[in-house]
């Protein structure tokens, strides 16, 4: 396989656009799921939009690698009619991305832990059609991994499991049509450094989960698959527990796409989350 070099340019194969991080300092910043508490800020007074070049993956594709740049590109056909219907994805889809999960990784296990469709426009505040997310982040961090498989397996196995390698997998695609309009961007991993995660927590009702929020570095090497096909299936590293200079988790991010026509088909897409154990 060939290799690619965090500094490896793409002519003029991408488009500027801005892209919002997140101011580090000031404590630990927390997103509210619920009503935030009188007198608490609003994370969104840290939010920090810097304008950077995405550049189109395609001509790379042969070189991605979940274990180098944290992304890569496949395909495949779903057989799946409804992405709306849970029980057809449970019947269905998760076969179909654990099989792509364990093929792409060679991980002995695959299990898949949540679906989640998003849209533009329409009910973007119901549970199963979530709006896109315009903040650079990425899903878990060194605490809250380890805490999923806890949350997903039985004590004695999450134990051996977590003394073992695992990773936590996203599979997006999209469900209607070419991704036109808001698509999705990644950063190389290679070029995020250590001092850029911003660990912020999710604060719930009854709990409190934790994702990375990220600082911005000119550094930065961004990413997207311009009119990603149907058939075409992203795949991005949220998470791995090992240690040995692969990529173990990546900033992405939605953005709005300036060469986008006004009129264009808003996007739909599903994200499937996946745990592989070794």
């Amino acid at each position: 396989m060939n290799q690619i070099s965090p500094k490896t340019t793409v002519g003029a194969g991408y488009v500027l656009a801005t892209l919002t991080y997140t101011r580090g300092g000031g404590g630990k910043p927390a997103v509210y799921m619920y009503d935030r508490p009188a007198g608490v800020p609003a994370i969104e007074e840290r939010n920090e939009p810097h304008q950077v070049a995405i550049h189109s993956a395609r001509p790379l594709i042969e070189a991605l690698s979940l274990d180098l740049q944290g992304f890569e590109v496949t395909h495949g056909v779903s057989a799946v009619r409804d992405f709306d219907d849970a029980a057809e994805l449970k019947r269905v889809y998760d076969h179909e991305v654990a099989s792509l999960v364990l093929a792409k990784t060679g991980a002995s296990q695959a299990l898949v832990f949540d679906h989640t469709v998003r849209r533009i426009g329409g009910d973007d505040s119901s549970a199963a059609r979530r709006a896109p997310v315009y903040v650079v982040h990425n899903d878990y961090t060194d605490g809250s991994g380890p805490q999923r498989v806890r949350d997903l397996l039985p004590a004695g196995e999450a134990e051996r499991a977590l003394k073992r390698r695992f990773a936590i997998v996203n599979v997006w695609r999209s469900i209607d049509g070419p991704v036109v309009d808001t698509p999705l961007a990644f950063a190389d991993a290679r070029t995020v450094a250590n001092e850029d995660w911003i660990a912020t927590d999710l604060k719930y009702p009854d709990r409190t989960g934790e994702i990375y929020r990220v600082a911005f570095n000119p550094e930065h090497r961004w990413f997207y698959v311009p009119e990603l096909q149907e058939d075409e299936v992203l795949l991005l590293k949220t998470f791995d527990s090992a240690k040995d200079g692969r990529a173990r988790y990546m900033p992405h991010t939605a953005f709005a796409d300036p060469a986008t026509v006004p009129g264009t088909e808003k996007r739909a897409s599903i994200e499937s989350r996946v745990l592989a154990l070794w």
